[in-house]
């Protein structure tokens, strides 16, 4: 089978259970190997090309079929929430009283520093979506320590994302050996150095990590939101959903951790945080002009 770069393929010895984009061939010990992403799985791993089947459009379909289904049930669950956030803050704001004042409103910036940038496209497009502003960039994981930081003084978000691919091996260490992930490592140090000049929680909130992450080190490290509890696989959609309600939530309320995770696609198994407080403002009078940030 001729395995190329780009190709969507299932590993059969997993039954093909997760369509995976090929990224690079390689040769280890006299055999074939292929680096792959998952393709709405925010997964990285590793496999003999003898074990990759390529994976038509159809078989593609059905597979993603219920991933599919939990994107159009997240995304009209966080449409209602928004709804519901607004009327109750105008309500607040105006005393209870009728008014033809409209208010306008500031969301939360989002800084989303991504490891895949097909990924990226298709966050930047929900965010759209949702209206929420938000200024993205690929960068290898890697290199997240290094340029993150310098990437969060230009911007100046109230919510950075830092994701990308992630995994846990066996083989490399027990679960709680950082040493045995693919990325958390690189996840965790981004978080420190961020967190070097922006400690406070609340000034700047963070999400961090991908599939599998090793999410006790993230929070430890200054994370306020992260993955993976259980070390499982988390949708690539995920890290949006989460950051949207925050930036959809009033600064003078604070988000109780359950209702920030229930209308995601993974939920708490993997994904968990902090109580942290929402960044939304809302002003008065209405302009066009007002609410377009920077």
């Amino acid at each position: 089978m001729d395995i190329q770069i780009n190709q969507i393929v299932g590993r059969k010895s997993y039954h093909c259970d997760i369509p995976f984009r090929v990224i690079r061939l390689y040769k280890h010990n006299g055999e074939m190997f292929a680096l792959l992403y998952g393709e709405d799985i925010r997964l990285i791993a590793d496999a003999p090309i003898g074990d990759l089947t390529i994976l038509d459009q159809q078989t593609k379909n059905r597979i993603l079929a219920p991933y599919r289904q939990m994107e159009e049930q997240s995304n009209y669950l966080f449409r209602q929430d928004f709804q519901s956030i607004r009327e109750k803050k105008e309500y607040e704001t105006t005393s209870g009283y009728q008014s033809d004042l409209k208010l306008f409103q500031l969301p939360g910036k989002v800084l989303h520093v991504d490891g895949d940038s097909n990924y990226l496209k298709k966050c930047l497009a929900l965010y759209k979506k949702l209206g929420v502003p938000v200024y993205g960039t690929f960068c290898e994981e890697k290199e997240m320590p290094f340029q993150v930081p310098l990437l969060v003084d230009q911007v100046r978000p109230d919510i950075l994302v830092i994701t990308g691919h992630d995994s846990y091996s066996k083989q490399k260490g027990k679960q709680n050996d950082i040493r045995a992930y693919r990325h958390s490592k690189d996840f965790v140090l981004t978080v420190q150095e961020v967190r070097k000049k922006y400690p406070n929680l609340d000034q700047l909130i963070i999400f961090a990590g991908a599939c599998q992450s090793h999410f006790e080190s993230l929070i430890n490290a200054g994370a306020n939101f992260a993955s993976s509890p259980l070390r499982v696989n988390i949708h690539a959609l995920d890290p949006v959903y989460i950051v949207s309600k925050l930036s959809f939530t009033p600064f003078t309320e604070q988000i109780n951790v359950w209702d920030i995770l229930r209308n995601t696609i993974t939920g708490e198994k993997g994904i968990g945080g902090i109580e942290t407080k929402g960044v939304l403002r809302l002003g008065m009078p209405y302009h066009p002009n007002y609410g377009e940030r920077e």
